[in-house]
């Protein structure tokens, strides 16, 4: 395995949505899904079935419709019209090639990768407590998680990475403020 995803979004779509390093920094910006091979290594981190003939352009026009979507409901805004109207093509179309497979809840399944991957936005908007979706606080990250904790307090997309370099910038303020 070459790609080896962090999963830390807590939803099958903040997991797709979180494969774009650095996605508030132009000049970091880094897209891990760029290969079929990261693709099929993200799909098996997440337990779909590897993609056959899937083209990259179509998950990432998944990926990117439904960002545009789910970042402002993080940051407790609307998302633009032109945007849910972008998603509910897509969700169309999924659900065009989906199959039901239960009714309580009602939920649907598709071999097509970028379908399952519009119903997974579809099941985040519908059954999760958006209350609980948060945007990782680092300027430049862009990352999204359902915050699980008790008391939904948390910060960061993950503490080893952007908290660590917070805290670690915090310190060094506060050393070179006592320096000066």
């Amino acid at each position: 395995m070459g790609y080896q995803p962090e999963l830390i979004g807590g939803q099958l779509l903040l997991d797709l949505l979180n494969t774009v390093s650095w996605r508030l920094d132009d000049s970091r910006w880094i897209d891990l899904l760029s290969t079929p091979a990261a693709l099929d290594d993200w799909c098996s981190a997440v337990g779909l079935s590897a993609p056959r003939n899937t083209k990259l352009e179509d998950v990432t026009r998944v990926r990117e419709t439904a960002y545009l979507v789910v970042l402002p409901l993080a940051r407790g805004e609307e998302p633009a019209e032109v945007d849910l109207e972008a998603l509910q093509d897509l969700l169309v179309d999924a659900l065009s090639q989906a199959k039901p497979t239960g009714v309580r809840p009602l939920d649907w399944t598709t071999d097509d990768l970028p379908a399952t991957l519009a119903l997974s936005a579809a099941r985040l908007l519908e059954h999760e407590d958006l209350s609980r979706l948060r945007e990782c606080q680092d300027d430049d990250c862009g990352w999204l998680f359902m915050d699980r904790s008790k008391n939904g307090s948390r910060r960061w997309c993950s503490s080893r990475d952007c908290g660590n370099r917070a805290r670690a910038k915090r310190h060094y303020q506060r050393v070179r403020a006592v320096q000066s």
